[in-house]
C-alpha cells in the first residue's frame, strides 16, 4: 500500500502549533489554509520560503484534486475527487434553499448550501442497494482528507469562509467505521479560528454500527446523528444492510436512546423507500410502533436508480401515501426532495461512470 503523506489539514490549530515553529507562523497558516483556501505553498505570502521548504518535505497542503464533476439543473453539483495514491471517492454540493431578496433586488437572507462527504474510500457495510458497496472497500479516509473534501468545495463554489455551511457524513463509506478520523474532522471543522462550523452544523448518518454508536455517544461532541434506517424487521433489513445481523434493530434503536441528543432536536432517520420492498402501509405502521419512544423525525427518501441495479423507484402517490400515516400517528416526516437527479446523483454513480468512460477511452 502507497504510504501517505500527512496534510497540514489533518491537525487541528493546537496540533500545528505544535509542529510549527513559531507559533504566530501557524496561526498564519492555518488562515492561510481555511479562510484563503491555499491549495500549495505558494499561496501563502507571508510565510517564510525556508519555513514553506521545510513543510513541504513533510506535509502536503491539500490531499485532493477535483478529478471530475457534474452539475445539475438544480445546483446539485457532484465530485469525483482524487487523492494522493490514485484513489477517488465523492462529494456533493447541496443547494437547500435559494438567496431571498427584497422589493429592491438586495439578499435579505444568503443561500443555504449543505455538503455530503465522504469518510471511507468504498465501504465494508455492503448495502445491496448502494452502487458504492459493489466496489467493495480499499481504505479509511484521513482526518485531513475529509476537511479537505469542504475546502475544496467551498472554494471552487466561491463560498467564503464564514458563510455558513452544513455537512453531513452520508458519502460514499460509513463514518462510524472510521471513528478516529472522523472525530478529528469533527474537531478540525470546529475550530474558530478556521472554518468555525459548529457541531450543530455537522451531522453523522449511520447505517447503524450501535457499539460505535454508543461510543460516538460518550465523546459527547455535540453532533447531530441520522440512522440509515430503511427496513421495519429484521428480516427485510439483513437482506439491505447484511450487516443488521451483526447489528439489529433492536440494538440500534437501544443505542440511539442513549445517545446525547439536544432536548430542543429530533434524531433523524432515513428511510429509503424502494417499490414493493418497503413502501407499503403496513410498514409505515410498524415504523410508528418501532420510533414510539423516541422524538424522532423520519426522511423518506426515494430510490435514486442506477444501471444494474434490480430495486426500483416508488410512485409519488405511495411516498405520499406513507408520509401521511406518518403524520397522521404523530410521527414528524419529511419527504426528501430528490437532488441531481439529472446527473449521476446515486452514491457511487459518478465514480464508477467516470471508471467506465476511461476504460473505453483507453
Amino acid at each position: 500500500m502507497t504510504k501517505l503523506k500527512p496534510s497540514l489539514m489533518d491537525y487541528t490549530q493546537k496540533e500545528l502549533t505544535a509542529l510549527v515553529k513559531p507559533a504566530f507562523r501557524a496561526k498564519q497558516i492555518y488562515g492561510w489554509l481555511y479562510h484563503q483556501y491555499a491549495d500549495s505553498y505558494d499561496d501563502m505570502k507571508n510565510i517564510p520560503n525556508s519555513l514553506k521548504e521545510e513543510l513541504a518535505q513533510k506535509y502536503l497542503v491539500n490531499p485532493l484534486t477535483i478529478a471530475n464533476k457534474e452539475v445539475s439543473s438544480d445546483g446539485t453539483i457532484k465530485y469525483l475527487l482524487e487523492l494522493q495514491d490514485g484513489k477517488t471517492m465523492e462529494a456533493v454540493w447541496l443547494k437547500m434553499k435559494d438567496a431571498q431578496l427584497d422589493c429592491n433586488g438586495e439578499t435579505v437572507h444568503e443561500a443555504k448550501y449543505t455538503i455530503c462527504v465522504s469518510t471511507q474510500v468504498g465501504c465494508k457495510v455492503g448495502c445491496t442497494f448502494c452502487l458504492t458497496a459493489k466496489g467493495g472497500f480499499t481504505r479509511d479516509l484521513t482526518a485531513g482528507e475529509i476537511v479537505a473534501q469542504v475546502v475544496t468545495l467551498k472554494k471552487d463554489n466561491d463560498h467564503k469562509h464564514n458563510r455558513k455551511i452544513n455537512i453531513v457524513y452520508m458519502g460514499m463509506g460509513e463514518p462510524l467505521d472510521n471513528l478516529t478520523n472522523l472525530t478529528q474532522a469533527i474537531e478540525i471543522f470546529k475550530e474558530d479560528e478556521g472554518l468555525c462550523i459548529s457541531a450543530k452544523r455537522q451531522t453523522v448518518s449511520t447505517s447503524g454500527l450501535s457499539t460505535k454508536i454508543d461510543k460516538l455517544g460518550e465523546m459527547d461532541l455535540g453532533v447531530h446523528i441520522a440512522i440509515s434506517l430503511h427496513a421495519v424487521d429484521d428480516e427485510l433489513r439483513s437482506e439491505l444492510i447484511p450487516m443488521n445481523k451483526a447489528h439489529n434493530i433492536n440494538s440500534i434503536i437501544e443505542a440511539v436512546k442513549r445517545f446525547p441528543i439536544d432536548t430542543r432536536k429530533r434524531v433523524m432517520f432515513e428511510y429509503l423507500v424502494i417499490k414493493g420492498k418497503n413502501d407499503d402501509i403496513g410498514s409505515a405502521k410498524k415504523l410508528v410502533k418501532l420510533l414510539a419512544d423516541i422524538k424522532a423525525k423520519v426522511n423518506l427518501i426515494y430510490f435514486n436508480p442506477y444501471p444494474g441495479t434490480s430495486y426500483d423507484r416508488p410512485s409519488k402517490d405511495d411516498m405520499i401515501a406513507f408520509q401521511e400515516y406518518l403524520l397522521k400517528h404523530g410521527l414528524l416526516c419529511t419527504i426528501r426532495d430528490s437532488k441531481g437527479i439529472d446527473i449521476s446523483a446515486a452514491c457511487g454513480q459518478l465514480k464508477e461512470k467516470t471508471k467506465l468512460e476511461n476504460e473505453d477511452f483507453k
